[in-house]
């Protein structure tokens, strides 16, 4: 983990933050040829292309009739899981789908003399939600990526996820969610986009994925909607003199256990805090750490302490890395949040730590990463609706504008624009 001073504000010229922020950048040629092939043989020959990559990646021989699991093994995981568990999946769900009620859009109609304009918001039909699954258990990914799919109205919601064990299955049926495929990977991406004889296409897909599932997103965009290219989690934690040295580095600690291309940054302009926390990590919390290699590989490669001047340095570094998830632990948090342009998520004070987010308030987990914070938001309501404009002239709005249409589509050079409205004159004149 590297402690490095930050005394200009040319964040360009940082060689280390360019390490930072280029580090999921990877020759993907290879990968993408590989994911075109299966991509396309699954487009043209169905479940037997599914069955087949099934089988050559995750090592399960499958039948077309076992790729969809039985709704009853669903309720039989529901009813297995502990029951600290189980209840925690339930207030989980309810909680996120209260928070996410309040992006619920509206339908509109604008009149005025003659015109009436407006937009109707209608949800997708069909959304396929895919889920990590083999050894690793992600049921808050379920209920992250179906929620604002339910709350949106859409009709049909389907999972995909490799082999997913009982914690996946169960927050499925918590979610009332009653058709999950048993298959992951490019395959499974394929399937959901272009359809098979067993399993019908979607309107858009989400959920995180290793490279060959991002790529077979990326592919299949045109075909089918997406969330988004989803990159290796981060987090970005600005404190003050104030902070717990201990609080901050588990918070470091949460995210470098991710991956080894997890990064984790902290940004201060107290080098007492920097040491300590370093020091913290290292020699205390790594040392019997159960995902130790995880950990230390993330850290040791992105792990960066930046110590600078001032806290509104702070807050335009952050900005500039745009990391997913942001943690103020000073002083005044809120003081800071009017500076803060480009994060996922913001976790104000020193409370707010960020596995709350990962799994129990409300706001959505599924966030921008790689910078994308820049432009891109949460997953939301918003992201399984779609929009249509409405639009009624009458005589009186007709003769209201026309003469504006004419001049542009002159200007325009586009004779049959104009011709439209020519021949409406002569008709009613």
């Amino acid at each position: 983990m590297k402690v490095v001073k930050i005394k200009s504000r040319d964040f360009e010229k940082e060689d280390t933050l360019k390490t930072l922020i280029n580090r999921a950048e990877q020759d993907i040629e290879e990968f993408d040829k590989v994911v075109k092939e299966i991509l396309k043989d699954v487009k043209e020959n169905g479940d037997e292309a599914v069955i087949k990559y099934t089988e050559k990646f995750d090592k399960v021989k499958l039948s077309p009739e076992e790729l969809l699991i039985p709704e009853e093994e669903l309720e039989k995981a529901y009813n297995e899981i502990e029951e600290d568990v189980r209840n925690s999946l339930k207030i989980a769900f309810e909680r996120i789908k209260e928070f996410h009620i309040s992006q619920l859009e509206k339908s509109y109609f604008l009149e005025e003399e003659g015109i009436l304009l407006g937009q109707k918001v209608v949800p997708i039909e069909r959304a396929g939600l895919y889920v990590p699954g083999g050894k690793a258990a992600y049921p808050s990914s379920v209920i992250m990526n179906a929620v604002p799919a339910i709350v949106a109205g859409v009709k049909e919601i389907v999972i995909a996820s490799p082999n997913p064990n009982k914690y996946t299955l169960a927050a499925a049926y918590i979610c009332g969610i009653k058709t999950v495929y048993r298959i992951g990977g490019a395959q499974a991406i394929g399937a959901l986009a272009f359809g098979t004889e067993s399993i019908k296409k979607v309107d858009k897909i989400v959920g995180p994925g290793n490279i060959f599932v991002a790529l077979a997103k990326k592919n299949v965009y045109g075909y089918v909607d997406i969330d988004s290219m989803a990159g290796p989690s981060e987090i970005l934690v600005i404190a003050d003199e104030t902070a717990n040295p201990e609080w901050v580095a588990t918070d470091l600690l949460s995210q470098a256990e991710h991956d080894e291309l997890a990064a984790s940054i902290l940004i201060t302009k107290s080098e007492k805090l920097a040491n300590e926390v370093k020091d913290i990590l290292y020699n205390r919390f790594l040392v019997n750490f159960e995902r130790k290699d995880i950990a230390k590989a993330s850290l040791d490669r992105y792990g960066h302490i930046f110590v600078v001047d001032d806290l509104n340095t702070a807050c335009d570094l952050a900005n500039y890395i745009a990391p997913e998830h942001l943690e103020i632990i000073t002083k005044n948090p809120f003081e800071l949040l009017e500076n803060i342009k480009h994060a996922g998520a913001i976790f104000l004070g020193e409370y707010s730590t960020e596995p709350l987010g990962d799994y129990i308030l409300g706001p959505n987990h599924v966030l921008p990463t790689g910078r994308s914070a820049r432009f891109s938001s949460p997953l939301g309501v918003y992201d399984f609706i779609k929009r249509s404009s409405v639009i009624y002239v009458k005589k009186e709005g007709f003769d209201k504008v026309k003469n504006y249409v004419k001049s542009i589509a002159t200007a325009e050079g586009l004779i049959a624009h104009r011709l439209s409205i020519e021949i409406r004159e002569k008709e009613k004149s």
